[in-house]
């Protein structure tokens, strides 16, 4: 899932954990450091659900010190880290292991923006408050201790987490203790219509009835003329993250029909969360729900053949939808041209992108999913031209 900043989500859910005796855990440091890489090269947020971590399930010191010297200072770094500073903290090994993570590794720490611990126990809470002064105060401030699953609402979007039934069960058990309160009770209020001239939460037939017949939202065309001109060789374009109340207020901006200049805020990323975030926040995927399934089997399809299955699966969109996405990609396509400046190769781009275009009408998109997702999305990049060369629309 995202953030309320667009950052990717990464959860830890301690009672999935199986017994240590019946883990493998070398083979699950590969499956972590395969899995997790692409994305915490970016900015991302770290969900981790202690609930379940009991004293079978906890790797031992021994393989603690054995992975950390078996992996190089990146993966550990990138990875590892922090799920090594909590066992750390949990089995005794804390000044190794906590100076090391906190001072040791700038990249891991600048590129983790936000780190929520969901039910800590007390025993966490006295450590943490033991051993805050040995921590970078500003590495100390991206950590916030949830006691609730409500809690994690106001800061990413909920819905999306896969969340362990265990963990849910704990969560109701915790309230139901809470001695002389009463349930609380949240009062949603009824949704509102959208404005005339809204951009964002409203469907791209909205949007064009709205602006005139206008095919390309004014959203997207002003972002990305913006990007076009002074963001194609910014480095890590599209990783970096944005404050959360600029894109708040920049969003309210367009949504009330207002003009927005980019120049106004002096961070290049502002333009480019914005873009991510129109995506993100369409009622239906740009890719549409119908492609979801037909995107999920392109990694059962002969090498050789995919692009020509990602052509057809493509010309199967509505034709507002193709012309958007066509839109888009071509862009994309222009920023992967540049990677030699700003690193963002098509797969980097894709790693962004796959869950901004596509996603399941249902729960979330499993990590399995990932895979033939953001390589979808990579071929259409790579192969902008190919793909997109064959099906002209009229208005386009």
């Amino acid at each position: 899932g995202d953030d309320n900043s667009g950052r990717k989500v990464i959860t830890f859910s301690c009672c999935r954990m199986p017994p240590s005796h019946q883990l493998n855990h070398t083979r699950l440091l590969e499956y972590l450091k395969y899995t997790l890489d692409q994305y915490v090269e970016n900015d991302y947020t770290v969900v981790y659900f202690h609930y379940g971590l009991k004293s079978l399930n906890k790797p031992s010191l021994k393989w603690l010190q054995t992975a950390y010297k078996e992996f190089d200072r990146k993966y550990v770094s990138k990875i590892f880290g922090l799920l090594f500073w909590f066992y750390s903290v949990l089995l005794s090994m804390i000044f190794k292991s906590l100076l090391t993570i906190s001072f040791s590794f700038p990249r891991y720490k600048k590129n983790l923006k936000a780190l929520y611990v969901v039910h800590p126990t007390n025993f966490i809470k006295i450590l943490w408050n033991i051993f805050k002064p040995l921590i970078s105060h500003k590495f100390g401030k991206k950590i916030t201790y949830l006691n609730y699953l409500s809690d994690l609402r106001e800061h990413l979007k909920y819905d999306q987490l896969n969340i362990p039934q265990e963990v849910i069960r704990h969560d109701e058990n915790l309230r139901g203790k809470q001695k002389g309160k009463l349930p609380l009770v949240v009062k949603v209020p009824p949704p509102r219509p959208p404005l005339p001239t809204q951009q964002f939460g409203v469907s791209l037939q909205y949007i064009k009835d709205k602006n005139k017949g206008e095919l390309i939202p004014p959203v997207m065309k002003e972002t990305v003329s913006y990007l076009k001109r002074k963001g194609l060789q910014v480095e890590g374009l599209f990783r970096r993250s944005a404050s959360i109340q600029t894109i708040k207020d920049v969003q309210k901006l367009y949504n009330q029909g207002k003009s927005v200049n980019f120049d106004d805020y002096h961070d290049i990323h502002i333009p480019a969360v914005i873009l991510k975030t129109f995506l993100r926040e369409l009622p239906q995927p740009l890719l549409t729900f119908e492609c979801y399934d037909h995107i999920l089997g392109i990694t059962s399809v002969e090498s050789s053949l995919r692009v020509s299955r990602c052509k057809q699966i493509i010309q199967g969109l509505p034709e507002h939808n193709y012309i958007v996405l066509k839109y888009l990609i071509c862009f994309l396509h222009m920023v992967s041209q540049e990677s030699i400046y700003n690193r963002m190769t098509a797969s980097s781009l894709a790693c962004v992108f796959g869950l901004n275009l596509i996603w399941p009408s249902k729960g979330t998109a499993s990590l399995s999913a990932l895979v033939p997702l953001n390589l979808f999305t990579e071929l259409l990049i790579d192969f902008y031209k190919n793909i997109f060369n064959s099906r002209t629309v009229p208005g386009e």
